[in-house]
């Protein structure tokens, strides 16, 4: 049974990907992906106006907290039926514009919802994935290229 898709526009004519997607939701996803980076880039300019001096990435937890709040509240409010949002907007919103601004964001999301539904050894294992492969992974790359020569300390 082929699955029935929802376009923000009318048009029959858009392209169409393997998994069925439009290239306009594709767009769409994209467009709400810039908006978030600007106004990732915005709190960036904010905190290091207000704090020229800090060494502390303060940005970054500010910009990762407001996105874990925002994320929390709007998804508790489509969860609950009092902010009606179509499968496409949630898409721009969820995965353009907080992905955008934060994907940690999305992290927190799913770790609370796997603690919520009993999953706690899911909800550890992701934590540990994330923050513990993230860290060695950033380490990683840090270590690939200064053996490569491109960084120095």
């Amino acid at each position: 049974m082929r699955r029935r898709s929802t376009y923000l526009a009318h048009s029959q004519s858009l392209i169409r990907f393997a998994n069925g997607a439009s290239m306009y939701a594709w767009i769409a996803v994209a467009v709400g992906g810039a908006l978030g980076s600007v106004a990732r880039h915005g709190v960036n300019r904010l905190v290091h106006q207000g704090w020229p001096l800090l060494r502390f990435p303060l940005a970054t937890v500010v910009v990762n907290i407001v996105g874990c709040c925002l994320i929390g509240v709007l998804a508790g409010l489509v969860a609950t039926g009092r902010l009606p949002m179509r499968t496409n907007w949630r898409e721009v919103v969820f995965v353009g514009i907080l992905g955008g601004f934060t994907t940690f964001s999305t992290f927190g999301l799913d770790t609370i919802t796997m603690v919520r539904s009993g999953d706690s050894s899911q909800a550890v294992l992701n934590i540990v994935l994330h923050v513990v492969c993230g860290l060695a992974a950033v380490h990683f790359g840090l270590v690939a290229v200064e053996r490569f020569g491109v960084i120095t300390r």
